[in-house]
């Protein structure tokens, strides 16, 4: 039996073939550029899922140490690089497609290596430079 919220279109994701409505496009985007796994889609191998699970724990106490003082800045962006690299090879396996235009349209192509790990980079260079900023404005980041 075929899972209806599984795209039949390797490069589009699931919520991009209805119309979800702004708010439930939005929220679908900001899932999809978060969470790196799709359903369905497993490692190939129980260690490589182990890995992952161990190295999410381990990248979110990093940011949880680094909020409480008690990690340097330069420790988070290691942790933040090797999250990375692990992000660019599950992304490859799970939701293989990247944006064709702008952030704001759904038209999608399938990416190539150096399209997932431009895409990759980039977000988190987003997410983490925010991280940054709002952990520094708060008093909670050692420099």
């Amino acid at each position: 039996m075929v899972d209806p919220r599984m795209p039949t279109d390797p490069a589009q994701p699931a919520y991009a073939a209805g119309a979800p409505g702004v708010c439930g496009w939005l929220c679908a985007e900001i899932w999809d550029h978060v969470w790196p796994w799709r359903r369905g889609v497993g490692a190939p191998h129980r260690l490589l899922r182990a890995a992952g699970i161990a190295l999410a724990v381990a990248v979110t106490l990093a940011w949880v140490m680094a909020a409480l003082g008690e990690l340097r800045a330069g420790a988070v962006i290691g942790w933040w690089f090797g999250w990375s690299l692990y992000e660019v090879l599950v992304r490859l396996r799970a939701k293989r497609y990247v944006k064709d235009g702008p952030w704001w349209g759904r038209r999608y192509r399938v990416a190539s290596v150096m399209d997932m790990v431009c895409y990759v980079s980039f977000k988190n260079l987003l997410i983490g430079a925010s991280l940054f900023l709002v952990l520094k404005a708060l008093g909670w980041l050692v420099t």
